[in-house]
C-alpha cells in the first residue's frame, strides 16, 4: 500500500464516465494539496486521504501529479531510422516527392522486413524508456511496416512482447494497409486483396489486434478501397481507426463516421462536413501536430472548430520514423496551444481521458478516480501548464505504473 501526499496540484480529472466534450474539456479536477492512497497497483482514495499504518508514503514536495498520458496514435516497432530523409526534407523535398523516389515508409518497410522479432523488440524497449520518461503510461501500436502477412504478424508479436517486457502498455492495431510494398507496385489491387483475404484472417485468429487501421490518401488507398479493408476487419471483429484527410481532403473522415469508426486521425485538411459527420457519428478526432511540425508544413487541423462542434478531441504524438519522430506528449501539448489555439486544460483531458476512451480504456486509464489503475505521474512544476509553457524540458520527477516506480528523473531526491 501506498499513500502519495502533499501534491501542490493533484490533476485528477474526475468527472463523467465518457469522454469530455466543451466545457467539460476545461474541468480537470484538481485537488490542491491533494493525496492519493493505492493498494494492489489500484487506487482507492482521492483527495484527503487517511494513511494506514505501516503505509509506505510518498512526498509529492508540492509537484503536480496527473494521470500517465495515453498516446493514441504510435508506430512504435520498427527497424533504422530516416535521417537521411529529414535532412533532404530540410533542402526542400517534399513528403510526396520522398515517397515516391521510393523513401517514405517503404524504406522502412525493407529495413523491418529484414530485421529479427528479437531486434525489433530490443528496439521497442529503446523507445519504451522515451515514452515512459515523458509522462506515457499506455500507447496505441500500429504494424505496418511489415507489409507482408509473416512480417505484420512478427511487428504484432513484437507489440504484444513489449506490452509483456515493460511497464508501458500496448493497444495494438493492425495497419497492414499503410502503403503498397515494392513487390506489388504494378499490382495495387493484389496487395488489397492479400490485407483482406489473407493478412485480416491471420491477424484475427492469432488475437494479435483490437482495431484496424487505413492510411486513406489519394495514392496510397483511395475511399473504396479504404471501405473494403474496414468493412472486412469490422466483419472480423476488429474496431476501425483511420488516417484521414492528413495530406489532402479525401473525404476520410466522412468516410470513418460512415463506418463507424472509433478514431479519425490526423484531420489536417477536414472541412466542415467532415466534422459535422464525426460529430454525428460519435467519431472521435485524434490530432497529431507533431507531425505537421516535423515535416514542415503549416497547415494544422482545425481544432477549435472540432472543439467547439463538441468533438471529444485526442492528442496524440504519431511517433514514427518519418514524419513525428517523437515520443513527446508535453511537445505535443505545446504545439497544441501555440499552433491549435487549445487551452492547457483542453490539451491536458485530450492526452489523458479522451485519449484512454479512444483506446478503449477509459474505465482503467487516463484519469485518477478510485479503482482506476494506478498510472500517474510526478511533475517538477507547480502549475500543470508549466508542463506544456515551458517547453523542451524534461518535467517529469517519478512515473507510476500499476502503483510502481517505473522512472525517476536525473536528479534523484529522497522519497521523490
Amino acid at each position: 500500500m501506498m499513500a502519495v501526499v502533499e501534491c501542490g496540484q493533484l490533476v485528477s480529472l474526475a468527472g463523467p464516465r465518457r469522454p469530455r466534450t466543451g466545457a467539460e474539456m476545461r474541468e480537470l479536477g484538481i485537488v490542491k494539496g491533494g493525496a492519493l492512497l493505492v493498494r494492489d497497483g489500484r487506487i482507492e482514495q482521492v483527495g484527503k486521504i487517511e494513511i494506514p499504518r505501516g503505509c509506505e508514503v510518498v512526498d509529492a514536495r508540492g509537484r503536480v501529479v496527473m494521470p500517465g498520458f495515453v498516446d493514441a496514435h504510435t508506430h512504435p516497432v520498427f527497424a533504422g531510422a530516416r535521417v537521411e530523409e529529414y535532412e533532404m526534407r530540410a533542402a526542400g523535398a517534399t513528403y510526396r516527392e520522398i515517397a515516391l523516389s521510393g523513401g517514405g515508409i517503404r524504406s522502412t518497410v525493407r529495413l523491418t522486413r529484414a530485421a529479427t522479432e528479437d531486434e525489433l523488440v530490443a528496439a521497442g524497449k529503446r523507445y519504451a524508456k522515451w515514452f515512459l520518461r515523458g509522462g506515457t503510461t499506455a500507447v496505441e501500436a500500429k504494424s505496418g511496416y511489415g507489409l507482408s502477412i509473416e512480417d505484420e504478424l512478427k511487428i504484432l508479436r513484437a507489440i504484444r512482447r513489449l506490452s509483456r517486457e515493460t511497464p508501458l502498455d500496448y493497444i495494438p492495431t493492425f495497419l497492414g494497409a499503410h502503403e503498397t510494398p515494392d513487390e506489388f507496385q504494378a499490382d495495387r489491387e493484389g496487395y488489397l486483396r492479400l490485407v483482406v483475404e489473407e493478412m485480416l484472417p491471420r491477424v484475427v485468429a492469432a488475437g494479435l489486434a483490437e482495431y484496424c487501421d487505413v492510411f486513406c490518401e489519394p495514392g496510397v488507398f483511395s475511399l473504396e478501397q479504404t471501405r473494403r479493408v474496414l468493412a472486412a476487419a469490422k466483419a472480423r471483429g476488429l474496431q476501425l481507426r483511420l488516417h484521414a484527410d492528413q495530406l489532402s481532403l479525401s473525404g476520410g473522415a466522412v468516410l470513418a463516421a460512415e463506418m463507424g469508426a472509433v478514431t479519425a486521425d490526423h484531420l489536417e485538411n477536414t472541412d466542415e462536413r467532415g466534422i459535422a459527420a464525426m460529430r454525428q457519428a460519435g467519431v472521435q478526432p485524434v490530432l497529431l501536430p507533431g507531425s505537421v511540425y516535423a515535416l514542415g508544413l503549416t497547415r494544422y487541423p482545425a481544432a477549435r472548430a472540432m472543439l467547439d462542434a463538441g468533438l471529444a478531441v485526442v492528442l496524440a504524438t504519431d511517433f514514427n520514423p518519418g514524419s513525428s519522430p517523437t515520443t513527446s506528449m508535453p511537445m505535443v501539448l505545446s504545439l497544441a496551444s501555440t499552433q491549435m489555439k487549445m487551452t492547457p486544460a483542453e490539451a491536458i483531458t485530450a492526452a489523458t481521458i479522451n485519449a484512454a476512451y479512444s483506446v478503449g480504456r477509459g474505465r482503467e486509464l487516463g484519469s485518477l478516480e478510485t479503482g482506476k489503475r494506478a498510472d500517474f505521474v510526478l511533475y517538477d512544476v507547480e502549475d500543470y501548464r508549466d508542463i506544456a509553457y515551458f517547453f523542451g524540458i524534461d518535467h517529469v520527477a517519478k512515473v507510476y505504473s500499476r502503483g510502481c516506480a517505473v522512472w525517476q528523473g536525473t536528479e534523484k531526491e529522497e522519497n521523490a
